[in-house]
């Protein structure tokens, strides 16, 4: 097999290791292009595994994307949220991949250092052995070991499930912007869960707001307000987003925003608003993702 078709085999996995570890669809564009770019270059004598080496160089270029990103999402206006990606039904279908991709579980990959973050997705979304995830980081097993009790313990304290049948979820999403575009706060309180948090991300370059919105009414309220202040004409478009219930806004060809819905129990308990223009450039693109490896780790 040639080098063009090894590397257009994994390039969806490739692009999915390095989304979830960096949170942003253009920084993970970016790392895959660079890693091809390293295996154009590659003497491919010695590699005897394509899938471990190509692994290897994305997750170490993302990781370097990573540390350097850290820096300037300190200095984020407003709250920061992950580049959304457009997912189609395939990756509802496997539990692991949708719940990795989900807003709520990269807000708290956020929370952990770059080196947990990289072997957490790793080990635990694909599934990589303690020694072959030390493997492509570059550190001792043992330590790898460590980083990973640290980061699985981290992110079960914090991580929110949710599950959603797709059609109940539609009539939802339905509902709720039919209540939201006739300022219906009543009928907004009725889809909302009594702990539902709206988050807005404009990074300084469009109006949003500024701290997350927590509670029923106050969101109900909030969002009655945005639709009130909405440009005449706006068009909506339903959506799956990081394999969950969306909503897209268009205002003539501009796409203003993606909203995303964490729905359960017939309840919408989270949305996350993204705004921001810098991350709506290529958001109508559907991204192929894949989890799955199946060849014998030898990088």
């Amino acid at each position: 097999m040639s080098g063009e078709q090894d590397f257009a085999e994994c390039r969806s996995l490739l692009f999915t290791i390095a989304y979830e570890i960096l949170g942003s669809a253009a920084d993970a564009e970016d790392v895959v292009q660079e890693s091809y770019i390293r295996w154009h270059r590659a003497s491919r004598e010695h590699i005897e595994h394509p899938r471990a080496y190509l692994v290897r160089t994305v997750t170490r270029q993302a990781l370097n994307h990573l540390r350097a990103a850290r820096r300037r999402r300190e200095e984020y206006v407003g709250p920061w949220l992950p580049e959304p990606i457009r997912t189609g039904p395939d990756v509802s279908e496997d539990a692991v991949l949708a719940e990795s991709v989900s807003i709520a579980m990269l807000l708290v990959l956020e929370t952990l250092s770059p080196d947990e973050r990289a072997v957490f997705v790793l080990r635990e979304v694909f599934g990589y052995l303690h020694h072959e995830v030390a493997e492509v980081v570059g550190k001792p097993e043992a330590t790898v070991r460590q980083i990973a009790h640290r980061a699985r313990e981290h992110v079960r304290s914090r991580r929110r499930r949710f599950q959603h049948d797709p059609r109940t979820a539609e009539e939802i999403v339905g509902r709720f912007l039919q209540a939201a575009n006739t300022g219906d706060v009543t009928a907004l309180m009725g889809l909302l869960a009594p702990g539902v948090v709206h988050i807005s991300d404009g990074g300084g370059r469009v109006t949003a707001a500024r701290r997350p919105v927590r509670g029923r009414e106050q969101v109900a309220r909030f969002v009655a307000g945005v639709a009130r202040t909405s440009e005449p004409g706006a068009r909506f478009e339903l959506a799956s987003y990081n394999a969950l219930p969306a909503v897209l806004c268009r205002s003539g060809d501009q796409l203003d925003y993606v909203l995303i819905f964490e729905i359960a129990d017939t309840r919408i308990h989270g949305m996350y608003a993204v705004r921001n223009p810098d991350k709506l450039g290529a958001a109508v693109i559907a991204r192929p993702l894949a989890r799955r490896r199946n060849e014998t780790w030898k990088p």
